[in-house]
């Protein structure tokens, strides 16, 4: 558990290879799933689908390393949920169900 107020955050670097790497997997799905699709449904010659399915690949490629290293810059800002420990979630839980008991305890009471 940490218990500094202040929690580390992770670098930006960390971040940029999170993105590339991710990158690199999702935009081969893409590059695949196009080429099938391209192929199969267009009577496109083989160069004809490569070609396309390498320039859908190509775009996808910068707006999506873009728009995910924005993403994970902005949740790395979020604390909530970054550090989980079970005994805090116990603590609040049982909090929780004690007031809820003292609520229908004083409600039951009222209505007596």
């Amino acid at each position: 558990m940490v218990k500094s107020k202040y929690l580390k955050k992770d670098s930006p670097t960390r971040s940029i290879l999170k993105a590339l790497s991710w990158r690199v997997i999702a935009s081969a799905a893409t590059f695949a799933i196009t080429y099938v699709i391209v192929r199969n449904s267009s009577g496109k010659t083989d160069s004809e689908a490569l070609k396309f399915a390498s320039a859908i690949a190509s775009v996808d490629v910068i707006a999506k390393l873009i728009l995910y290293y924005l993403h994970e810059r902005l949740w790395t800002n979020i604390y909530w949920g970054k550090y989980w420990s079970k005994k805090i979630w116990k603590r609040n839980y049982r909090k929780m169900h004690k007031r809820l008991e003292a609520l229908q305890n004083s409600t039951f009471r009222t209505k007596e």
